[in-house]
C-alpha cells in the first residue's frame, strides 16, 4: 500500500477528519469517468452535496477532497435546518476536455445505484446544463433547469442568506441589524456578489468592491456609478474606515497574512473555505474581528436544491434562507457563552444536532 493511499484510509478511520459512512469509487472506462462519492453523514436525512469536477493531481488527493467536503456539507446542512446529510462527489479530471455527455450520463447511473442515499448537484466544474444530463439517469440530482424541473441559478438565495449574516453581525456588534451608513468591501462580483451588492446598496450601505475580472466589475459600476473600485484584495482589505469584508470569490481569504491588515470589524461572505488553516479562527477573535462563518451564512444555495426535491417554490426558500439572519445570531451568543470563536461555535451546534438525531 502507498504511503498516500495509507493517508486516506488514516483520514477516513482514525482521524477526527474522517467517520464517513460510505465512500464510493466509479469507473466507467468507456467514457473516462473516474469519480469519489463521499456520504459523510446520513443522521438528519439522505446525503446532499455538489459535484466536483476538477483535474487532480492524484487520485489520492480526489478522495481526500471529497471526504473534506462532505464533512463540509454535513455541518452546512446541519445548520441550515435541512433534512440531509452532507455527501459531495469529485469526477477526476479536466472538465474542458473531458466532460461528454455520455461520461455525465454514466455519473448518473452510479448516484441512481445509491438508491437516493446521495443527492448531487453543481459545484466547481459543473452547472445546470450537466445536472439536466445527470437527471436523465437518476431522480437524485438537483440544480436542474427550470425547463426541466429544477430551480436553475441559486446564486440569487446563497446572496440573500450572505446579507442576513451580515445583518446578524451588524445587530451583534452594533445593535442595529442594517448596513445603513457602514463601508462594505466586497472581494469578489461575480455570480453571488453582484446580487449582494444590490442588498447593501438597497439597505443604505458605502459599496467598495474588487475583482480580477474587468467585466464583473463593469456590470456593477455601469449600474451603480457610486461604489468605490479598488484595484485587488490585498488594497480592499485594507480601506481605511471598513466595516465589513465580504469574501465572495476563492477560498483561503483569511491567512497569515490578509488579517493582521484587515481594517474591517466584521468578516461576512459568500466564499467556501474562508479560513486559510486552524487557527485563523483564534487569530480573528484576538483582534476583536466578528467572523461569520462561511458554511453558515452561504448555505441559501443548498437550501434551494433541496426544494428542489419537493417542487421548488421561491418563496418557500427565500423563507428558509432568512432564517439564517437567527441562525447566525444563535451562534455569536454559543460562541460568547462558550468563550470561543463563532467558528469553533457553530461546529458545536451542527455536532449537537447530527448527534441528537442518531440518538432518535
Amino acid at each position: 500500500m502507498t504511503d498516500a493511499s495509507e493517508g486516506v484510509l488514516h483520514t477516513l478511520f482514525r482521524s477526527e477528519q474522517g467517520g464517513h459512512e460510505q465512500v464510493v469509487l466509479c469507473q466507467d472506462r468507456a467514457s473516462g469517468l473516474k469519480a469519489v462519492i463521499a456520504i459523510h453523514s446520513t443522521a438528519l436525512g439522505p446525503a446532499l452535496g455538489g459535484t466536483r469536477f476538477y483535474p487532480y493531481a492524484t487520485e489520492e488527493e480526489a478522495v481526500a477532497d471529497a471526504l473534506n467536503l462532505a464533512r463540509g456539507m454535513s455541518y452546512k446542512n446541519a445548520l441550515a435546518g435541512l433534512g440531509h446529510g452532507g455527501g459531495k462527489a469529485v469526477i477526476i479530471g479536466d472538465p474542458e476536455t473531458l466532460k461528454s455527455e455520455e461520461l455525465l450520463l454514466a455519473y448518473g447511473r452510479f448516484v441512481d445505484s445509491l438508491g437516493g442515499r446521495y443527492v448531487t448537484a453543481c459545484d466547481v466544474g459543473t452547472y445546470v446544463a450537466d445536472m439536466d444530463v445527470v437527471a436523465r439517469e437518476t431522480r437524485w440530482a438537483t440544480g436542474r433547469s427550470p425547463e426541466n424541473g429544477g430551480a436553475g441559478d441559486s446564486s440569487v438565495l446563497t446572496a440573500f442568506g450572505v446579507f442576513q449574516g451580515m445583518r446578524a453581525s451588524a445587530q451583534h456588534l452594533w445593535g442595529d441589524p442594517t448596513l445603513r451608513d457602514r463601508k462594505v468591501g466586497v472581494a469578489g462580483v461575480g455570480k453571488v456578489g453582484h446580487h449582494l451588492v444590490e442588498h447593501l446598496l438597497e439597505d443604505g450601505a458605502e459599496v467598495v468592491i474588487t475583482d480580477v475580472r474587468e467585466e464583473s466589475v463593469r456590470r456593477v459600476t455601469d449600474r451603480h456609478p457610486r461604489v468605490t473600485v479598488v484595484a485587488d484584495t490585498d488594497a480592499l482589505i485594507r480601506v481605511e474606515g471598513l466595516d465589513v469584508y465580504a469574501p465572495c470569490a476563492l477560498g483561503g481569504a483569511l491567512n497569515d497574512e490578509s488579517v493582521p491588515a484587515l481594517t474591517a470589524k466584521v468578516v461576512c461572505g459568500a466564499a467556501n473555505n474562508q479560513l486559510g488553516h486552524p487557527g485563523v479562527e483564534k487569530d480573528l477573535a484576538d483582534r476583536g474581528i466578528l467572523y461569520a462563518p462561511d458554511y453558515v451564512v452561504n448555505a441559501g444555495g443548498v437550501i434551494q436544491v433541496a426544494d428542489e426535491l419537493h417542487g421548488f417554490d421561491f418563496d418557500r426558500c427565500r423563507a428558509k434562507a432568512a432564517k439564517i439572519f437567527d441562525t447566525t445570531l444563535a451562534i455569536f451568543a454559543r460562541a460568547k457563552a462558550d468563550g470561543i470563536p463563532p467558528a469553533a461555535a457553530a461546529d458545536r451546534i451542527a455536532e449537537q444536532r447530527m448527534a441528537e438525531a442518531r440518538g432518535r
